[in-house]
């Protein structure tokens, strides 16, 4: 991750990040979980009340859409060779 000045951020384990993929009907949440780095995390469910009392806890930080996007390009990075390819 990159911060304003374009520069590489260092590695910060104690920043927490949460990226909402997914509200689903059934009122569970649908979520990307990282430490120190956005781009590296795991996919978590949980129910809504279990999810703001999870953010809480980890003192998280919501991405932003620009940092959700980022995230996304790199995903599409590791899923398909290179961002936008599809197949």
């Amino acid at each position: 991750m990159t911060g304003e000045s374009g520069e590489p951020q260092k590695f910060d384990p104690n920043q927490r990040f949460v990226h909402i993929t997914n509200v689903r009907p059934d009122g569970f949440i649908e979520f990307d979980f990282s430490i120190g780095e956005p781009e590296i995390y795991v996919e978590l469910v949980l129910p809504w009340q279990a999810f703001e009392a999870f953010c809480a806890h980890n003192q998280v930080k919501h991405l932003t859409a620009e940092e959700a996007a980022n995230v996304e390009y790199d995903r599409l990075k590791w899923r398909y060779g290179k961002p936008g390819v599809t197949s």
